[in-house]
């Protein structure tokens, strides 16, 4: 069983906002792999968009047939929802204080008309987060304050183009999915999660910041190792809702 994870936007380098992960997930016997979205960077005029995306994700999730956990962060949500679809190894579906859209569905449809305050659009047609408000935002859960620099230095723009785009499928309406209620995330309330949390089989609750996987890797990690054994077994199982202290 493999876990693979899809970052959110505004940032690089998903491997390295997975890396606390890695350890905690093969004390369980699970491999991981990190997906590198290509609609973020710090070469603007290289960037790439949703649908870009999705092929990068597909590419990984495609490379094996060993049976996979996806979990999408934020961002990730989009991406996910095309990319796994109609894949036999993908058996169970991680929104992590994310999006679970319809087709048709973009993420500027779920973030609303303007940006929030810690985002800043930029005139080259990119999204940004506001470093210097990033930390008090998406990780204040974090208490090593390394991760949190080494985090802040991975902010770079986004496509704008990639949140007025959509998933062509929904994959979750074909496997099993399981939404992450992160309740201390500031950016995204746990009251705007919950909603969006209705169209998953299962909802966790867990009492972190947007990044769990920094603030609480054994919990996450925890919390991945009990969707194993569902996950093991084709057919749609998820049921109800549960919350990890």
């Amino acid at each position: 069983m493999r876990v693979v994870y899809v970052h959110g936007a505004c940032v690089v380098d998903g491997a390295w906002w997975w890396h606390r992960m890695v350890e905690p997930l093969a004390a369980h016997w699970l491999d991981t792999q990190a997906v590198e979205l290509t609609s973020a960077g710090r070469n603007v005029a290289g960037l790439g968009d949703l649908h870009d995306d999705i092929a990068a994700t597909r590419a990984v999730l495609e490379g094996s047939d060993e049976p996979t956990i996806v979990v999408a962060h934020s961002y990730g949500g989009m991406v996910v929802s095309e990319a796994a679809a109609g894949l036999g190894s993908v058996r169970h579906l991680v929104y992590v204080t994310s999006v679970m859209p319809e087709p048709g569905e973009t993420l500027a449809h779920f973030a609303g008309p303007e940006p929030a305050p810690w985002m800043e659009v930029g005139s080259d047609g990119t999204i940004s987060a506001r470093p210097e408000t990033a930390a008090e935002v998406f990780l204040q859960g974090c208490d090593d304050e390394v991760i949190v620099a080494e985090a802040v230095r991975r902010l770079v723009p986004q496509s704008l183009a990639a949140f007025g785009q959509s998933p062509s499928v929904a994959a979750w309406k074909d496997v099993p999915s399981t939404y992450v209620v992160c309740t201390e995330d500031r950016g995204s309330s746990a009251a705007w999660q919950r909603e969006r949390a209705a169209r998953a089989d299962q909802v966790i609750e867990i009492p972190t910041d947007h990044h769990p996987f920094l603030s609480r890797p054994a919990l996450f990690a925890d919390l991945l190792a009990r969707l194993v054994p569902a996950a093991r077994r084709p057919p749609r199982t998820g049921l109800g809702h549960d919350r990890l202290q």
